[in-house]
């Protein structure tokens, strides 16, 4: 493994073809004069990488958990969190790897310094729905979203560790991928920790069917503030001291976390606290739609919970929906949806991750 910025593996190869700096330089540009539009994403971020004379590289958020925001990071940060990634999933040098996610965000920039800095085989296909539908080779790592996941099941044989992120894995997902060969983990992280700072596995569960907590990847450790938010030390990655965040968690070790939900999320119904995604997650055996929890003002309890389903406003289905939530038992005080709206299409980020906020600000008015 290389620890510098400035260095490249000597076992790195991208599509199966060794590079060295200047090399790799010139198929950057090519990518960005040539190639299609996910190459081009791919190109611009190596040439601000491999440009010496800046230490840092300019990053943006999804928008997902608020307004999209831009910042730097260190180069050497970034070093930092594929050093650790290496470790914890045991994936270092000669490792072949296939990077499906889009090189605008963290998540797929760090493939490419992971792939420069363990001296893994990188193969780049266009992020997409179902980015292995065309792969007829297998790889030890990858990573995707849920989405793709999802849509990837009859041929994530082909990959050995898988990484999900960008988005809670569904029950039913967790559920689907128990009896295949693939190492799947759920990962947990921002923009701002530089890619993920924890991982648990989602197969194959304990006996009791419980789910494993979150655990800390190498040089992290986790506290939590008086909201019961989870807070972050990471000296090698973070600039930060500690890193508070709005994630609330049941924190177990310094090292374990079951994750709840965000803060900003919390509705307060009937001066009962209520975590949408703690409610969403009983939903999801009753719902194969898109669909979120949210809390709108209510006269009586303050706010209630409502459902908004992405789907067309059909009485029929509407009817039947209420009927499979009627008949879920394990609600707690106050978390059955109150009212269901039915909507044609949610507000999504520039990523694709459904947009809260703006979808409740676009049906309230």
């Amino acid at each position: 493994m290389i620890d510098n910025f400035k260095e490249i593996h000597p076992n790195f190869k991208l599509n199966g073809v060794h590079f060295d700096r200047k090399d790799l330089y010139t198929v950057a540009y090519s990518f960005i004069k040539e190639g299609e539009n996910y190459e081009e994403q791919i190109g611009n971020f190596l040439i601000d990488w491999l440009n010496d004379d800046y230490d840092t590289i300019k990053i943006r958020t999804s928008g997902s958990t608020g307004e999209p925001k831009t910042f730097f990071v260190e180069k050497q940060k970034m070093v930092n969190s594929a050093l650790a990634t290496g470790k914890y999933f045991k994936v270092q040098e000669n490792t072949t790897a296939l990077m499906c996610l889009p090189a605008d965000y963290i998540a797929g920039r760090m493939m490419l310094v992971r792939a420069m800095i363990l001296g893994w085989n990188l193969d780049l296909v266009q992020p997409k729905s179902n980015p292995i539908d065309e792969v007829f080779k297998t790889y030890d790592f990858c990573a995707m979203t849920p989405f793709q996941m999802d849509n990837s099941l009859g041929r994530l044989h082909l990959i050995k560790k898988l990484i999900v992120g960008g988005g809670a894995v569904s029950e039913n997902l967790i559920a689907l991928v128990q009896g295949i060969p693939t190492k799947v983990y759920e990962v947990y992280g921002m923009t701002e920790t530089i890619s993920h700072v924890a991982a648990r596995k989602l197969n194959p569960k304990h006996e009791q069917s419980e789910m494993r907590p979150f655990k800390a990847l190498p040089n992290i450790t986790f506290s939590q503030d008086e909201r019961n938010c989870l807070v972050i030390k990471a000296p090698k990655i973070v600039d930060e001291e500690e890193l508070v965040t709005n994630d609330i968690v049941d924190l177990l070790t310094y090292k374990k976390f079951y994750w709840k939900g965000r803060i900003d999320n919390v509705i307060n119904s009937g001066g009962v606290k209520i975590y949408p995604e703690v409610v969403e997650k009983k939903l999801q055996k009753t719902i194969t739609h898109r669909f979120f929890i949210a809390g709108i003002p209510d006269d009586a309890l303050g706010e209630k919970v409502v459902l908004f389903v992405e789907a067309p406003d059909d009485r029929k289905f509407l009817s039947n929906l209420k009927y499979a939530i009627n008949k879920i038992k394990d609600f707690e005080k106050y978390e059955k949806p109150k009212k269901v709206y039915l909507i044609e299409k949610f507000e999504e980020t520039d990523s694709g991750k459904i947009h809260r906020n703006k979808t409740l600000e676009k049906l309230m008015g």
